[in-house]
């Protein structure tokens, strides 16, 4: 019974030990008291398996080491899966938002890299996106910015799952833009 514990946490350690953790913010908080202001901190961390899984956390204490673990320990609660073409990029252009924080994510072709601010490249480094571009209109906001951004990515369906609602094999999806071309340009057919 206690050599499968082991084995179990030996699995976490291992699965704890691939995982990327990306800080996007830190802020100094207060807390109005009888006696005045008591000052602690307020961390905002992404955490992702750079395979298509991320989450997002906050956490608060007093001390900045703790509150960037409990905001690690929150986004590894979350964890939701993406769908990546060629596990680098998106399927498709997609648009999220969150309070007053607006992104635009669009999928670029290989090469391009990460074209994002802070906190939207953070999400990106710790999903394993390579190829990408956006674009942020609205708040400033980090905590915006992160949940608009992860509104979005939740968003982005692949040519399989669309298939599975249509109830049609994903060839029927995706089609080759010219026949004799043998390069990774695929469309998405209009047929609904």
């Amino acid at each position: 019974m206690s050599n499968k514990r082991n084995e179990r946490s030996a699995d976490k350690e291992q699965k704890d030990d691939e995982l990327v953790e990306r800080l996007v913010s830190i802020n100094r908080v207060a807390k109005v008291v009888k006696g005045g202001r008591r000052f602690g901190f307020s961390a905002l961390v992404v955490v992702g398996d750079g395979r298509g899984r991320a989450g997002f956390g906050t956490g608060k204490s007093r001390e900045v080491p703790d509150a960037i673990r409990k905001a690690t320990d929150d986004a590894k609660k979350s964890f939701v899966k993406i769908a990546l073409r060629e596990g680098r990029t998106l399927h498709h252009d997609i648009e999220g938002h969150s309070g007053a924080g607006r992104v635009y994510l669009r999928s670029a072709p290989p090469g391009t890299g990460i074209i994002a601010g802070k906190p939207m490249r953070a999400i990106f480094e710790a999903l394993g996106i390579q190829d990408i571009v956006s674009k942020s209109l609205g708040s400033a906001n980090p905590h915006n910015m992160v949940r608009a951004t992860f509104d979005g990515l939740m968003r982005v369906c692949s040519p399989r799952q669309i298939a599975a609602k249509r109830g049609k094999k994903p060839s029927e999806i995706v089609s080759k833009r010219n026949k004799g071309d043998t390069s990774d340009k695929t469309e998405v057919s209009e047929d609904v």
